[in-house]
């Protein structure tokens, strides 16, 4: 299994002194260049699970395990060391740095891994059909054209899992189902596994295999659909 996650639990402190269990999972795996979708509502803690499994977040307990490592018992440099080079991360509200133009976004993603490839670079924005926006900003593109961006982004370091947060959010029907298909072929013709969270059910319904977050370790939280 590429991720596998066992007893994770991670709480936050209510304004009022006390703690909010956001994750409790007793456990899950996805196996290389799988496609899953997790299903659950606002405040259900897909956003704070995805960035334990990216560790951005550390948990209270529990173990996080991706391609053999163990996230939690690493450095914080260690961590993003591993996250730079094995994960990719698309967020819904994009996360572009605003003064940096399609191709440096791209260029600075590349720099926390193995480094900055100019060329794989040009070819990733013109494979998500902005080769001819490479010198625009953020500002001067669409929402449609901007999730484009980030998705080249997060596949800059040919990552072995893509991590997906409400990633059509932010789109209209149109833009959401394109941006959907080209995620999903990205992480195909990379050979990358992709664990995508929304509940959106006409993103939900593109997917094989959909689990529910809040019911993960029961048997009928996990169902087949047409592809």
């Amino acid at each position: 299994m590429l991720l596998e996650i066992s007893q994770l639990k991670k709480s936050f402190r209510a304004p009022d002194g006390s703690f909010h269990c956001v994750v409790d999972l007793k456990s899950f795996a996805l196996a290389e260049k799988a496609q899953v979708a997790l299903e659950g509502e606002s405040g259900s803690g897909k956003t704070t699970l995805l960035n334990l499994i990216a560790g951005i977040l550390k948990p209270d307990s529990g173990t996080i395990r991706i391609a053999g490592r163990e996230m939690s018992a690493l450095s914080e440099p260690q961590r993003d060391r591993l996250r730079a080079t094995t994960i990719g991360y698309i967020f819904q509200t994009f996360n572009l740095l605003q003064g940096y133009t399609c191709l440096e976004n791209v260029l600075l993603g590349m720099s926390f891994g193995p480094g900055a490839d100019r060329a794989f670079a040009r070819a990733l924005l013109e494979r998500v059909g902005l080769g001819n926006r490479l010198k625009h900003y953020p500002r001067q593109l669409s929402t449609g054209q901007q999730q484009r961006v980030a998705v080249a982004r997060a596949m800059a370091n040919r990552p072995k899992l893509v991590l997906a947060d409400e990633p059509t959010g932010n789109l209209d029907h149109k833009n959401a189902a394109e941006a959907l298909s080209l995620i999903r072929t990205a992480c195909q013709e990379n050979g990358s596994a992709l664990l995508l969270v929304s509940h959106d059910r006409d993103v939900l319904k593109q997917f094989q295999t959909v689990q529910a977050l809040d019911q993960i370790n029961e048997a009928s939280a996990s169902r087949e659909k047409n592809p």
